[in-house]
């Protein structure tokens, strides 16, 4: 994701290019799913999430005063149709995260189920980051410009994150792994 490039793209969408504000929307269309994921613990509330982001975005655009923040503010909104998705549908949703809750503990067997338990552990910001990185693919630069957050500052949340799930796995009996430990 090249700044200059974003600017430009961001500029011409203000003057009205639809195109550009197109290809703004193949660019990020992905980072907001996953973001909206990060907090909504489903990939179709996620994806509508998106959607609804899209849309504040091509509406709003000529408000955005630094063309060069689009990505921080994108993920702004983002963020908040997905707390406003969160409160509109949160008797569903706590329903969801109770039965996912119960079929967790009654199969700690299962890997996949003990990481998600692992993540959805997480602080939201931690969670964002590793849901960006880890289940979407993106790269921390990439994840440095979408969360408006320094290399450095992406690079040691990341470590922390990585921290308390280990943590977490290792409670739950998930790593028999001692060497970690023993490198300290």
């Amino acid at each position: 994701m090249d700044l200059n490039s974003d600017t430009r793209l961001v500029e011409a969408a203000q003057n009205g290019h639809l195109d550009s504000f197109g290809a703004l929307y193949r660019r990020y269309h992905s980072p907001m799913v996953a973001l909206a994921y990060s907090m909504l613990a489903d990939r179709d509330l996620a994806e509508d999430a998106a959607q609804d982001v899209f849309a504040v975005a091509c509406r709003e655009i000529g408000n955005l005063k630094s063309k060069e923040r689009f990505a921080a503010w994108l993920a702004g909104i983002c963020r908040n149709v997905s707390r406003q998705m969160l409160r509109a549908y949160r008797i569903k949703h706590s329903t969801l995260r109770d039965d996912y809750a119960a079929r967790s503990d009654s199969d700690t067997q299962d890997q996949r189920e003990v990481i998600r338990r692992a993540v959805w552990s997480l602080r939201e910001t931690e969670r964002e980051l590793i849901v960006l990185r880890y289940f979407d693919g993106f790269s921390q630069a990439q994840i440095s410009e979408v969360l408006n957050l320094s290399p450095q500052a992406v690079n040691g949340r990341l470590v922390r994150a990585k921290r308390k799930i280990a943590k977490f796995l290792k409670r739950n009996g998930l790593t028999g792994d001692d060497h970690e430990t023993s490198r300290k």
